[in-house]
């Protein structure tokens, strides 16, 4: 059976024994971008993040099985692969923790104004900053909680945090202090000082963060963004921060990646980017091939092969 991989993982040559020992022969590709030049009619399995963006799955005419390198699946044709019945495999929980770190190292950065104190280091300056903030009591709205949101809550809550949890359906946590439905999310963000986004990209999800979503947000609040850049609109934010609506945003994801230089969000000292880099660290890598590799073996052993 045919497995094609590409270079959304790297793979050492160890991995890869381990991927043949399965009895795959391994067909890579390094950049998922570019039009494949090889007949794929009889691949068998395909570990990829974004091939299907770039390259059409209807030429994939034997395909029975998909893992995805991405927690989410906005990136592959979900009709497609239901109405073909491909089984198909995110790396949902791989990178939780990663990437609730990397929410409340930005959190704290904004609140205790780390950037200036950098820049004063950078300028060899002896200066005070008067107006640093706590977390203790804040609230904080995490909007689509699962995986990464409960990691996420977790973290806050030893900051004494009052935590909001909000999604398309209800969920128990004993890191909440609240939940509401999506469709109350006004409700929400009216009281947050913290508001992270967490939620999965979808057709209803587009561009949730509006300029009517940041008008009902609190002047001076925080926005955290590591979900997919499509949920915000990124126009409506720009306005937003040329209006000093937001004491600090911190964003990790945009509609188009790599971010373009031109854009203006690199220009405002209230903003902290950073490159689709959240999800990293130093245990990710085998936390997903352990995935890939307990998906593959049960998906084989599933098939009778």
């Amino acid at each position: 059976m045919k497995l094609l991989l590409t270079g959304a993982f790297n793979y050492s040559q160890d991995q890869l024994n381990i991927l043949n020992s399965l009895g795959y022969e391994i067909i890579y590709i390094q950049d998922e971008r570019a039009p494949l030049q090889i007949d794929v009619s009889d691949v068998f399995a395909v570990v990829c993040n974004g091939l299907f963006l770039y390259n059409d799955i209807k030429k994939f005419k034997n395909l029975k099985f998909i893992q995805l390198t991405s927690a989410g699946l906005d990136r592959v044709p979900i009709n497609y692969i239901k109405e073909k019945g491909i089984s198909l495999f995110s790396a949902k929980g791989v990178y939780n923790i990663p990437m609730a770190e990397w929410v409340v190292l930005k959190l704290l950065e904004i609140y205790k104004k780390s950037k200036q104190f950098y820049e004063a280091q950078r300028d060899h300056k002896w200066e005070k900053q008067r107006n640093l903030l706590e977390l203790t009591n804040k609230n904080a709205a995490i909007i689509g909680f699962g995986d990464v949101g409960i990691e996420v809550a977790k973290r806050l809550k030893a900051f004494d945090v009052n935590i909001f949890g909000v999604g398309r359906r209800k969920v128990e946590s004993q890191y909440i202090d609240a939940y509401y439905l999506i469709e109350d999310i006004d409700q929400v963000l009216r009281k947050s000082d913290i508001v992270i986004l967490t939620i999965p990209l979808t057709e209803e999800t587009k561009y949730l963060i509006n300029e009517q979503k940041i008008k009902k947000m609190k002047d001076n609040s925080v926005l955290i963004n590591v979900s997919r850049g499509g949920v915000i609109d990124e126009e409506a934010i720009i306005e937003s921060l040329k209006e000093k609506k937001f004491l600090g945003v911190a964003l990790d994801v945009f509609e188009q990646e790599p971010l373009f230089k031109e854009s203006q969000l690199w220009n405002f000292e209230n903003v902290i980017i950073t490159p689709h880099n959240s999800f990293i660290s130093d245990k990710t890598n085998k936390k997903l091939f352990e995935k890939i590799i307990k998906n593959l073996g049960d998906y084989q052993g599933n098939f009778g092969t």
